[in-house]
């Protein structure tokens, strides 16, 4: 390849000149404002022409060949809206008009009314479905198909190490009620519950291709977890649910030959679980992994790699489908939008929250194992005790080895109860749902102390997504640095107080001001200059 020779003017901006516009010179906007409505105006291209020294843009004309190389056009763009962005293939799959989606957030804050308001409005959101009981799940599951019908939705299916046969209800409910869209998140490893999903979606079509009905989308932020879905699902867990009759042999032939996953989320810095891993190096990682498995194994439909993680400004969204991502999916921006199941109060605090007001804390879920999330920390102390209780747990061997003085603090400061009336509270909670974790605490005495912590981990986020009063200081509010960005680009627009942040609208303000940005974008990169505050993209209300 020959070296570019950076002084050349044999560029393509200068090569371009050659072509000449025609058309109504009164058309041509060289006032900011009229050039940004021009750049706004998606559906039609911006020329943008020279005359007398000053560069001007317009909607309108045609461009002709000019005879003496030297022309008036200096640079052009075509027209582009948000569903010209990421793979056509998610866009068809889904049944979406454009390749976004919010993802879960559990305890119900991805919301019934979230999801419901994303489909309508032709996008997809997914229900949040961890932490919750199976009545409550099924009623969701019920409200959201009777509101949407046909529309797009989906259901995140949380791993549960700890409590398998919470994974397994989950999936047999999901599985009753003909949910054929998952988000399985938080998995390290495959499980059964998650292959009976997949795999008793597979049937033989008429050509004799096979078909998939229960489409699952994996969230992950390590390669050696992206691998695992990827992959065709594992032999042992086809064995073993060919043999509890739980799938068919024709079933579990297909699944030899496809993916257990149609789409893989690359996880970033987000709210919530997360490794913290930087988007522009993780993203282009799993792209080449994916690359390599689809060479070869040869799908007939390659994995398509999504982006999440940081992504919460128009910015972001271009830059993100840049990397060639196939999707994108937001998440903290939309716990801070109106239809959301977190209370008002965590809502306001979300809404104030710059880039640095977060940090990690021990996680409810794999406590155990010392997994952390991603919080707000501005506005109550929920990661300072938090962390202190994981301190305590890695120092001693039982409650009763924690110092008398220490316990008094956990209960008057933290727990605001009695250590013994939370385990009371704990094996009423465990006999209902999970038996066997009682057991095991009563014959392990530090498992009895997770669980005796893992009470206040599990329910301050709920007192965040109840808005409980006395609380306010233990709120757990899952979030990123994302959502100090999106504030920053929201604030002085009507999008600036959280009572105007609807999530359908939210979600076309990102993708209409990614499809603007690239206009600039492509406009620079033919050497037309435009100027710095043209480069923002302003939110202004959308007609739905």
């Amino acid at each position: 390849m020959q070296k570019p020779n950076l002084k050349s003017k044999e560029n393509p901006a200068v090569i371009q000149r050659s072509l000449n516009w025609n058309g109504d010179e009164s058309s041509i906007a060289y006032d900011k404002e009229t050039i940004r409505h021009n750049l706004r105006n998606l559906n039609n291209p911006v020329f943008a022409i020279e005359k007398n020294g000053k560069i001007g843009l317009t909607n309108t004309g045609t461009i002709t060949v000019s005879s003496n190389g030297i022309g008036d056009l200096a640079g052009m763009v075509w027209p582009v809206n948000a569903s010209d962005f990421g793979d056509p293939g998610f866009l068809s799959t889904y049944g979406v008009q454009a390749a976004y989606y919010a993802g879960g957030m559990a305890n119900a804050i991805a919301s019934e009314e979230l999801v419901t308001a994303l489909g309508q409005a032709g996008l997809m959101g997914c229900f949040g479905s961890g932490g919750l009981s199976p009545a409550r799940l099924s009623t969701a599951i019920d409200t959201i198909q009777a509101e949407l019908g046909n529309a797009p939705y989906m259901f995140n299916l949380l791993h549960n190490p700890f409590e398998p046969s919470a994974e397994q209800a989950t999936v047999d409910l999901l599985l009753e009620k003909d949910v054929r869209v998952v988000e399985a998140a938080a998995y390290i490893n495959l499980t059964s519950p998650l292959v009976e999903y997949r795999v008793r979606g597979f049937s033989m079509g008429e050509n004799g291709t096979p078909q998939i009905c229960n489409r699952v989308i994996a969230k992950i932020s390590r390669k050696e977890v992206a691998m695992r879905f990827l992959q065709p699902a594992p032999e042992k867990i086809l064995q073993e649910l060919l043999a509890n009759g739980k799938v068919t042999k024709s079933q579990a032939e297909m699944a030899r030959s496809l993916p257990v996953a149609d789409d893989i989320t690359v996880e970033a810095d987000s709210g919530g679980h997360t490794d913290n891993q930087p988007l522009v190096a993780l993203l282009p990682s799993i792209i080449a992994l994916r690359d390599q498995t689809q060479s070869q194994n040869q799908y007939d439909q390659p994995v398509r790699i999504g982006a999440a993680g940081g992504i919460s400004t128009p910015g972001a969204v271009l830059g993100a489908f840049m990397m060639g991502a196939a999707y994108v999916v937001t998440g903290s921006v939309n716990q801070a939008c109106v239809e959301s199941g977190a209370s008002d109060h965590t809502k306001q605090l979300l809404s104030q929250a710059d880039m640095a007001d977060v940090t990690m804390a021990p996680s409810a879920d794999m406590f155990e194992m010392g997994a952390r999330v991603q919080v707000l920390k501005k506005g109550c102390m929920f990661p300072m005790r938090a962390q202190k209780l994981y301190d305590l747990y890695t120092a001693y061997a039982s409650l009763e080895d924690i110092p008398e003085e220490i316990r008094l603090e956990l209960e008057e400061k933290i727990f605001k109860r009695r250590i013994d009336d939370i385990w009371a509270d704990t094996v009423s909670f465990f006999e209902q749902r999970d038996p066997s974790q009682i057991e095991k605490a009563r014959k392990i005495p530090k498992k009895k102390m997770a669980l005796v912590f893992r009470w206040y981990l599990g329910l301050a986020s709920r007192w965040s997504r109840d808005g409980d009063k006395d609380r306010r200081m233990d709120y757990q509010i899952w979030c990123g640095p994302s959502m100090g960005a999106f504030n920053e680009w929201a604030a002085g627009t009507y999008m600036e107080k959280p009572e105007n942040r609807k999530v359908a609208d939210v979600a076309w303000q990102l993708m209409n001001g990614c499809a603007y940005l690239s206009r600039v974008r492509a406009l620079k990169l033919q050497g037309v200059p435009v100027a710095p505050d043209l480069e923002m993209y302003v939110p202004t209300p959308l007609d739905f």
